[in-house]
């Protein structure tokens, strides 16, 4: 088992699903300073889909990332500040600006068939002497050798190690240590691990990843984050400490910036409710669950419903829109029936 994890706070990124973007700057500036003197390895911060991804489609921030970016590069002294970059969604311009405002590490991330898609962000990022991850989402929908396979395209660019995302909170704790097994045993680079809370195994999961020899664990303070959350990250860090695993974390310090600074501005309590359940049962991408509540509030049918569709159709990030498409449908297929 590992000696050292590293602490990937994802607090004012994936976070930042759960508070419908809507960061202020003096909220950022306030909670990575904590971040930072609590002694987090890593401080991500962009939108919840990633730079840029403020649109009709994702949601639209309160602030642009970059002026956020800009904040917490004000105040940090200790962390790298990251952020999350989508193909599709943020450019290579992105990623420069990113730079320019103090990003030095940057998660590149993609469905867990599409690494290819992001070979020309890699090496812009490398280019830019960044410290670069190869971050594969939706890791239930595939088996550990697809996972292998599309790591080892990551790792032909150069990354600095990969991550995994179950996107969806779907795993339970030996499908995660057969992802992150598979890797260790065939690559030689750190691999890290990042969890949704939706079955209420986050912590579980991210355990599993450290016994597997996960190295990056992300956490957010509270668990805020998409669908139920993700890692709660004070909790996994108490958890490491119980278990004599060093995290390089202030546990004190880290559970003052959740009380003090994330729980007052959090917009609901991060909770696994029935639709919550249904992203991880299902097997859906946790950020489309506010997405769902607004539409079955617009077509008048339960939410529930429009989640098990999704999963159905086995939908994937990038396809938000398809959201209203199958609320409505499921609508029409109600006045149908009565």
């Amino acid at each position: 088992m590992n000696k050292k994890i590293n602490i990937v706070d994802t607090t004012m990124r994936d976070g930042s699903h759960a508070m419908s973007h809507s960061y202020s700057p003096e909220q950022v500036r306030t909670i990575a300073r904590g971040l930072d003197e609590a002694g987090v390895s890593i401080i991500e911060i962009s939108h919840g889909d990633g730079l840029a991804g403020s649109s009709i489609n994702y949601g639209f921030s309160a602030t642009r990332d970059i002026e956020l970016i800009r904040e917490a590069s004000g105040v940090i002294r200790h962390a790298t500040l990251g952020a999350l970059l989508i193909p599709g969604i943020g450019t290579i311009r992105d990623l420069q600006e990113a730079y320019d405002n103090g990003v030095r590490a940057v998660r590149i991330a993609t469905h867990v068939t599409e690494a290819d898609i992001a070979i020309e962000h890699i090496k812009a990022a490398k280019e830019l002497n960044m410290f670069t991850v190869g971050f594969l989402m939706m890791i239930h929908m595939v088996e550990p050798e697809k996972i292998l396979e599309q790591a080892r395209i990551f790792v032909d660019q150069g990354v600095d190690y990969i991550n995994l995302a179950d996107s969806a909170g779907y795993l339970t704790p030996d499908a995660v240590k057969a992802r992150i097994g598979i890797l260790k045993e065939n690559l030689d680079i750190p691999i890290g691990f990042h969890a949704h809370n939706n079955l209420g195994l986050a912590i579980a999961n991210s355990m599993a990843a450290v016994e597997e020899g996960a190295e990056y664990i992300d956490g957010t303070c509270r668990g805020l984050g998409a669908g139920a959350g993700n890692c709660q990250e004070e909790v996994f860090v108490a958890v490491m400490n119980r278990m004599g695993i060093d995290t390089g974390v202030d546990m004190d310090r880290l559970m003052e910036v959740a009380e003090k600074d994330v729980d007052p501005i959090m917009l609901r309590p991060q909770k696994i409710d029935t639709a919550s359940l249904m992203l991880g049962y299902s097997g859906v991408y946790s950020s489309f669950l506010l997405h769902a509540r607004r539409a079955a509030e617009q077509f008048d049918v339960p939410v529930k419903e429009i989640l098990v569709e999704l999963g159905r159709r086995k939908m994937v990030g990038g396809q938000e829109d398809m959201i209203v498409d199958v609320a409505y449908a499921l609508s029409q297929s109600k006045k149908h029936d009565q």
